[in-house]
């Protein structure tokens, strides 16, 4: 009912309130390291104390900290899960300018919930660097390339290291839109290089998926993200870069994911 509706949105309204604070956050931060009372948090937050015990205060009676029994401040249930919450907050403030001329595409609400993962990256600008680093991310793998493509890449630069690494056993697996041409010369280097070889083998496997608007590169040790422009192509021209584990966790769940709904190549 109304009131019900007015009940929860009062209390969401009051929780954002509490994060509000640059302070609030911080001390958020430090405590769910390390269990601390008012005066090691004014030390490590560079404050005073009755401004620390004043927002410590605030935060208690919003349930998101808990005064343990040795005067030491930990997080709640409630407030480590609105902790977890923030990256996903943070990534999307950082990155305003971005997506003012970019959108999620047709992203999952379960990836867009999981963002945060994407914190921690590198913003490559430019045609030239992008396609530079898309070779590096090939070229450093060691056991797997899992890509999803808008459009088949057959520079020379990518041909060679998609070859070499063939030869080296590694396994690859792409996702192509359902709408992606091949080009004629892609089609004659797929016949010289033999790659239908790996094809046979298993290491060399395709799929097509309606619907691709993200160009997601993910390896064993590195992953890239490419977010479509408003008229829904993805934009070669940016990509996020991340070799972290919880940047490449959420570029390989996202590839997986695409991978079990896509069809026979």
């Amino acid at each position: 009912d109304t009131n019900h509706v007015s009940w929860e949105s009062e209390n969401i309204a009051s929780g954002f309130l509490e994060l509000a604070s640059e302070q609030r956050l911080n001390i958020i931060k430090k405590i769910a390291k390390n269990k601390l009372n008012i005066s090691k948090l004014a030390d490590i937050l560079d404050a005073t104390k009755p401004e620390i015990h004043r927002n410590v205060t605030r935060l208690v009676k919003a349930g998101l900290i808990e005064k343990n029994t040795d005067g030491a401040y930990g997080l709640t249930v409630y407030g480590n899960a609105v902790l977890v919450q923030i990256p996903s907050m943070t990534f999307f403030t950082e990155n305003k300018q971005f997506f003012k001329n970019h959108t999620l595409g047709n992203l999952e609400d379960k990836f867009i919930q999981r963002i945060g993962a994407l914190e921690n990256k590198k913003h490559v600008k430019g045609y030239v660097k992008t396609l530079e680093k898309w070779r590096q991310i090939h070229e450093n793998a060691e056991k797997y390339i899992y890509n999803i493509l808008s459009e088949v890449p057959y520079s020379g630069d990518i041909i060679e290291v998609i070859s070499k690494q063939l030869k080296n056993d590694l396994h690859i697996r792409s996702v192509f839109s359902d709408k992606v041409i091949v080009p004629e010369d892609r089609k004659k280097i797929f016949e010289e290089r033999d790659f239908q070889k790996y094809v046979k083998s298993g290491n060399l496997e395709r799929k097509f998926k309606k619907g691709v608007t993200i160009v997601v590169l993910v390896t064993d040790k590195e992953s890239a993200i490419f977010f479509p422009n408003f008229e829904g192509t993805p934009d070669l021209s940016e990509m996020f870069y991340g070799s972290n584990a919880k940047f490449r966790e959420w570029c390989y769940d996202y590839f997986i994911w695409c991978w079990d709904n896509g069809t026979n190549f």
